[in-house]
Order: structure tokens, then C-alpha cells, then sequence
């Protein structure tokens, strides 16, 4: 039996790919297929210590590009080893809310760092843990900030002017360009309901696995 994918989302700030995350999460649970939910930065003791460091910590508005890419990079090595590649073993299915694809666009594009430094460290970092699959909520900026305003503190990345998101959601319309086998690039703006259907249908056309677990 071909192993369970490991499936991640992408997009900018609001552009409701954590919602798309938990519904598929449902359906997965649903349909008796072992899954498990991981974040970046987090989803370990140590990246979740970096994420607290990167979004919220009173002194980071003072943090270099340079050394949030680090940091970032740092809790998605750690992630990888402690629990991805060992999910992925056990013949768990990964659904990973954001991974190297947002350093591409974030740190690489928007905040126009070196792309190929990015990509290197990129690649050091997940080893031979690549995504089988990506989706990209796309929306566009107005959209985006309408959703965000919340009775919440903003984290520090959702505090960047209107051209750094810009920036993002032309990135990863050119990483979808270029990796058409592996990005899929979804209309964010309609209902979550029809966003959910269209991407279950695309990963049971393309992952026989989910639909054919023992368990379901």
C-alpha cells in the first residue's frame, strides 16, 4: 500500500488556510485515516519557544531579517526530525500548516533576502522531507486584512505594511508557476465549503492511500 502524503498549506496572512487545515483534519479522522497536525513556527517544545520569540516577544521588533529566517529555519529543522519524518514512517498522514514554502516567500521575496541562501538553507533544513502536495489560499489584499481584524493582539507578522503582503501573494503565484506538479494554487475568496470540497477531491484523485486505508 502506498504510504499516506504528507500534505502542506500556504498562503498570506487571513488567507484562511488554518481553517482549510482543521476541516481536512475532520475529514481524514472521519474517514479513519491516521493524521497529524503540525504548525509553523512550532509544533515542537523548542520551535513553539521560537514562534513565541518570533510573533510575540516585546523585543522583536528589533529582530534583523536575517536572523528571523534563522530562526525560522531553526524550528523547522527541529520539526522535521522530532515529528514529521517519524510520522511519515509510521504511515501517519502529515498535514503541516505552513513549511519551507512561506521562508521562500517571506523571508526570500518579501523580505528580499538571497534567494539562493534561502533555498540552500531551505534544503539543509527538511533534508529529503518535501511535500507531496502544497495548497496556496490565494486572496488578495483587501480580503486578507478584512479578515485579520480581530479582538486579538496582531503578531508581528501580520503588523507589515500593505506591499510586503503584495509582495507574498505574487511569490507564491510564481512558486505555483514553477512547481505545478507539487502547488496548487486555490481561490481562497469563496466559501470554505467549496474550498474543502475541491481539495479533497484533488488528493483522493492523486492519493489512492487516502481512500483505500484499511482503517475506513
Amino acid at each position: 500500500m502506498p504510504r499516506l502524503p504528507f500534505i502542506t498549506f500556504e498562503g498570506s496572512e487571513g488567507c484562511g488556510k488554518s481553517t482549510q487545515v482543521q476541516r481536512l483534519a475532520a475529514r481524514l479522522q472521519r474517514s479513519g485515516v491516521p493524521y497529524l497536525v503540525t504548525r509553523e513556527p512550532g509544533g515542537t517544545p523548542i520551535g513553539e519557544t521560537i514562534r513565541e520569540l518570533l510573533q510575540f516577544a516585546p523585543h522583536n521588533s528589533a529582530m534583523t531579517p536575517e536572523t528571523e529566517f534563522l530562526l525560522f529555519e531553526a524550528s523547522r529543522s527541529q520539526l522535521v526530525r522530532e515529528i514529521i519524518k517519524p510520522a511519515l514512517e509510521r504511515g501517519v498522514c502529515v498535514i503541516a500548516d505552513r513549511f519551507f514554502d512561506s521562508t521562500t516567500v517571506y523571508q526570500g521575496a518579501a523580505r528580499k533576502l538571497n534567494r539562493k541562501m534561502v533555498e540552500r538553507l531551505n534544503a539543509f533544513a527538511v533534508g529529503d522531507c518535501v511535500p507531496d502536495i502544497t495548497f496556496v489560499l490565494d486572496v488578495d489584499a483587501g480580503t486578507a486584512e478584512s479578515r485579520m481584524e480581530k479582538p486579538r493582539k496582531a503578531d508581528r507578522m501580520e503588523q507589515q505594511p500593505a506591499e510586503f503582503y503584495e509582495r507574498v501573494r505574487e511569490a507564491y503565484h510564481e512558486l505555483a508557476k514553477g512547481e505545478p506538479n507539487r502547488i496548487v494554487l486555490i481561490d481562497g475568496s469563496r466559501n470554505a465549503d467549496e474550498i474543502e470540497s475541491e481539495i479533497w477531491k484533488m488528493l483522493c484523485s492523486r492519493f489512492s492511500a487516502l481512500t483505500t486505508n484499511p482503517q475506513s
